[in-house]
């Protein structure tokens, strides 16, 4: 379960990147579910071409990944921004303590800012 989440994240940033039938091989695979055998009839190759060409295309992905990070980078800017929520929602929670409104106002901006780039 573990690699599909992983390469759907990878096929998700560099999917466009890789050739055509690496493309639909890793789509046929990993979203819709198919066999190696449903593959290779959609594809017209055989069971083992399948194997090979998802083999490659996953080697492409893990390769862009490892050149350029960009799945390593969102994954720690959304740790980043979720922490500026918890961060927002202190201040918060002190403005109510102190009865300082406009502070809670500011935080309560960041907690919106925040809620619209993680969904």
């Amino acid at each position: 379960m573990e690699k599909l989440v992983e390469i759907g994240n990878l096929y998700d940033f560099y999917g466009k990147l890789l050739s055509n039938r690496q493309h639909q091989a890793i789509e046929y695979y990993y979203i819709d579910d198919l066999s190696l055998s449903e593959i290779g009839e959609e594809l017209n190759i055989t069971r083992q071409g399948v194997f090979d060409t998802l083999r490659r295309a996953e080697q492409k992905l893990y390769h862009y990944e490892e050149i350029l990070g960009l799945v390593k980078k969102f994954n720690v800017n959304q740790d980043k921004i979720r922490e500026i929520g918890e961060i927002s929602k202190e201040i918060r929670n002190l403005s109510d303590e102190s009865n300082l409104n406009t502070i809670g106002e500011k935080a309560d901006k960041i907690q919106k800012i925040i809620s619209q780039i993680l969904d």
